[in-house]
Order: structure tokens, then C-alpha cells, then sequence
């Protein structure tokens, strides 16, 4: 009888211990699970005023501000990183990315691999001459002009959509930077980016001898912030975080601190 309550008492601990373990591994599991994502936001760095590195080495700009305000606004927390452009699209498409900002134009093409927000920024094409260069008045006038772009931009689509794909003349650049660096020493003749990007080159650059021309035949374009085809609750959620700092004000604070005149 002893031993028979003896053995019956060792079963009940065993069994109650190995409940007492599943039930902390578990709640554990639970615990982890409910741990908020940390979002990996991508960007390329070499777009002021949108985004470029700071003296600290981390991105900062318009789009910085943005997005960081966007994720506050819906209880998000993000990781910014410089990853460059293309391996910023490539990240979103294979899912080691979660968003991507970088003065992303809304195009057709892109819609049809990635998801976009509601447009946040209206943008134009600029033509970036040397102040003795013949007179352009848009990208159809510079046939037979070397003209720099930085590569997979509206830039560069713009400029084959006026001159042909095959254009001889066209050369791409990782950055806008590079290709203005090219213009002034001589090895190019013009570059085409975003308006926007080019007058903040000539205002960090200080460039005194150059001048911009708005290509005015050609459309407006609209940034967008990317995310994965298909990730709809993420998506719902950047757009929730951009119409609330728009209703708050907290955009027009952003957009002034880098595009007041």
C-alpha cells in the first residue's frame, strides 16, 4: 500500500513537471510571438534632398523624416538602411526588405511587381547645361548630346522614351552625383534627373556655372512608398500613417523643412 503511494506520488510530480515545462515553453512561444516586427525599410542614400548619409553615416532627408513619422504615427518600429537602389528593389521582391522609400516614381511597371502608397510628392524632370551650352528647351532637343542619368530612374526612361532606347549617347551612373562630377569636367553634356535632386546639388555643390531647364512636355511624376506585391496590411497601414501627419500638420512640417523656399 506504501509503495503503491509512494509510486502513484512520483507519477503525479512527473507529469505535473513536464505540464509546468510545456506550459513556460509555450507561454514563451506565445511571449516571442507577440513581440512587435521590426520593419527593414530600404533606401539609396543619394538623393538629397530625399535621402542621403549623414556626417554620422546614417540616412537622413525628406523621405527619412517621412517614413520614420509615418511608423511613429501607426506604432511601428522600422530599421532605415542605405542598401542602394537596385539591391532595394531586389530586397522587396525576395521579402528581406519590408518597405522601400527613395523617391520612387509610380510608374505602370512597377505597379505591376510592387504595391504602392497614396502619392506623397509631385515631381518634374530637369535638365542640368552648363550656362555656355547651346540652348534645350526639353529631352527631345539633345539628340546627339552625351547626357548622364542615374541608372533604372525615370531619367533614363524618360530619355529613351524621347531619343530611343538604343540611344548611343546615354549613359548611366550609380548616382546622380557621379554624372553631374562628369558634366562639369567635360565628359558629358547634360544630365537628367528629378528637379528636385538637381537643385539640391547646386545648392550643396554650390555650381555657379551650370543651369536647369524644366522639361515642361514631359509628365509629372508622383513618389510612392513600396512594398511587396500582395502585403496588404502593411500597405493599409503606411496609408493610415500618411493621411494621419497630413491631417496633424506633422507633413507640411517635414515637406517645409526641405522644400521652403
Amino acid at each position: 500500500m506504501g509503495k503503491k503511494f509512494l509510486f502513484t506520488l512520483i507519477a503525479c510530480l512527473l507529469a505535473f513537471g513536464l505540464a509546468a515545462c510545456g506550459s513556460k515553453e509555450s507561454n514563451g512561444g506565445n511571449a516571442a510571438g507577440a513581440e512587435k516586427k521590426k520593419l527593414i525599410v530600404a533606401t539609396d542614400a543619394a538623393f538629397p534632398p530625399f535621402e542621403s548619409m549623414s556626417p554620422t553615416g546614417e540616412p537622413e532627408g525628406f523621405d527619412i523624416d517621412l517614413i520614420k513619422a509615418i511608423a511613429k504615427a501607426q506604432n511601428m518600429e522600422i530599421e532605415v538602411k542605405h542598401t542602394g537602389w537596385d539591391p532595394m528593389m531586389a530586397g522587396l521582391k525576395n521579402g528581406s526588405v519590408d518597405i522601400a522609400i527613395a523617391g520612387i516614381t509610380i510608374t505602370d511597371d512597377r505597379k505591376k511587381v510592387f504595391d504602392f502608397t497614396t502619392p506623397y510628392f509631385t515631381a518634374e524632370q530637369g535638365i542640368l547645361v552648363k550656362k555656355n551650352a547651346p540652348a534645350v528647351k526639353t529631352v527631345a532637343d539633345l539628340k546627339g548630346k552625351k547626357i548622364g542619368v542615374q541608372s533604372g530612374t525615370t531619367g533614363q526612361l524618360l530619355v529613351e522614351e524621347k531619343l530611343g532606347k538604343g540611344y548611343s549617347g546615354l549613359k548611366g551612373y550609380e548616382e546622380v552625383a557621379g554624372a553631374i562630377e562628369d558634366m562639369r569636367n567635360g565628359r558629358i553634356d547634360v544630365v537628367v534627373a528629378d528637379n528636385a535632386v538637381v537643385k539640391k546639388f547646386m545648392e550643396k555643390l554650390k555650381l555657379d556655372d551650370v543651369n536647369i531647364i524644366e522639361d515642361t512636355s514631359a509628365k509629372q511624376e508622383q513618389y510612392g512608398i513600396a512594398v511587396k506585391k500582395g502585403n496588404k496590411e502593411l500597405l493599409d497601414k503606411l496609408n493610415k500613417g500618411l493621411a494621419a501627419i497630413k491631417e496633424s500638420g506633422e507633413f507640411d512640417q517635414i515637406y517645409n523643412k526641405y522644400f521652403k523656399k
